[in-house]
């Protein structure tokens, strides 16, 4: 018998110290390098927005990969990019750790349409509203002290 999948996921990680330091003005070709490099893994890019201080990413990923190495290959690889391209002198890099949440085929154009309008969501809610509800609605266990530190609560 052969096998046949369809497996979805959609990543969530923020910058480091939830900076905002992901600029308007490059974030498109971040997210077109962002694209390359989930598609030169063997995965499908399906959509990648976000907002200057997190990023949201779904994906179509086959059963072989590991998505842990995916994410750190994504994390490494575009904070090299980010590096040459765009930050000079400033530090940038991604705060340690993901959130990955799975969805049925019936949800992909939701998920997709949800991702892509990022700016508008974020209009009425904020990240740390938006990541606690993903935690809750998905049921995954947690301790606030090892979820991302909230600088802003400070």
């Amino acid at each position: 018998m052969s096998t046949y999948t369809k497996i979805y996921i959609q990543i969530v990680f923020a910058v480091h110290k939830r900076r905002a330091h992901i600029d308007p003005k490059w974030e498109e070709e971040l997210y077109k390098y962002l694209s390359g490099i989930i598609n030169n893994k063997g995965q499908k890019s399906l959509a990648i927005n976000g907002m200057p201080d997190h990023i949201h990413i779904f994906i179509g990923m086959k059963p072989t990969c590991c998505l842990s190495d995916l994410v750190r290959e994504i994390k490494k690889s575009s904070n090299d990019f980010i590096h040459t391209n765009f930050v000079s002198g400033e530090s940038f890099k991604w705060q340690d750790g993901y959130g990955a949440f799975s969805y049925s085929h019936s949800a992909v154009d939701h998920v997709i349409n949800y991702i892509m309008n990022q700016k508008q969501h974020h209009a009425k809610k904020t990240f740390k509203e938006e990541y606690l509800e993903f935690l809750r609605n998905f049921e995954v266990d947690y301790q606030d002290e090892y979820v991302m530190k909230w600088f802003d609560d400070e």
